[in-house]
């Protein structure tokens, strides 16, 4: 099972926020683009992907959605439009709930109100995590078991603090090149080369 982990934390948990924020500082187009390339190939979707989504700007908690791509059943379509529907659409079902509950919205989709912590967290029982990092072993080098979970963000960098707790937590660091990109490339050249090895 491969996992993605995207830390959104310009991201607000308000629906209409969040779908007026495209294209815009908070960036929410990422959301997007990486659960497309993590979940979709060309003319179907991939198994064993399961991706989080990370929303931190907020009056209470995180909101935490999962997808589930053995259990997604109709997206409505692969692009940025219909991608981000489902989003707001978990956030929309997420109102009134109390820390770390969770809710199902539909078949693949879930919400959950946690935090990135709380997650990798419990994430780290069952998966080897590994966080991008250029001075990280180089993608290539690295042999990956069967369960990973990557850690991405969006334009926001981790916290410092962030990675001394995701160290303890046996996270590992890769690069994929000298350059930072998009969360969404990361995601296409981490699966590439999974592809790769299998």
């Amino acid at each position: 099972m491969r996992a993605f982990v995207l830390r959104a934390r310009s991201t607000s948990v308000d629906s209409q926020q969040l779908l007026a924020s495209v294209g815009q500082e908070a960036h929410t187009e990422i959301l997007a683009h990486t659960l497309m390339n993590a979940i979709f190939v060309a003319q179907s979707h991939r198994e064993d992907v399961v991706v989080y989504l990370v929303l931190e700007k907020t009056q209470d908690y995180s909101r935490t959605i999962r997808f589930n791509a053995n259990e997604l059943t109709n997206v409505g379509g692969f692009h940025e439009q219909a991608l981000l529907a489902k989003v707001a659409r978990a956030l929309d079902a997420s109102k009134g709930m109390g820390k770390e509950q969770e809710r199902d919205v539909e078949p693949g989709i879930s919400v959950r109100t946690v935090s990135f912590e709380k997650l990798v967290q419990e994430l780290s029982e069952a998966y080897q995590l590994f966080m991008m990092d250029k001075k990280g072993t180089p993608i290539r080098e690295q042999t990956f078991p069967a369960n990973c979970c990557f850690l991405l963000t969006d334009h926001l960098p981790m916290p410092k603090k962030s990675f001394n707790s995701l160290k303890r937590l046996g996270a590992e660091k890769i690069s994929l090149g000298p350059k930072m990109i998009f969360a969404s490339q990361c995601v296409v050249l981490i699966h590439n080369e999974l592809d790769l090895s299998e």
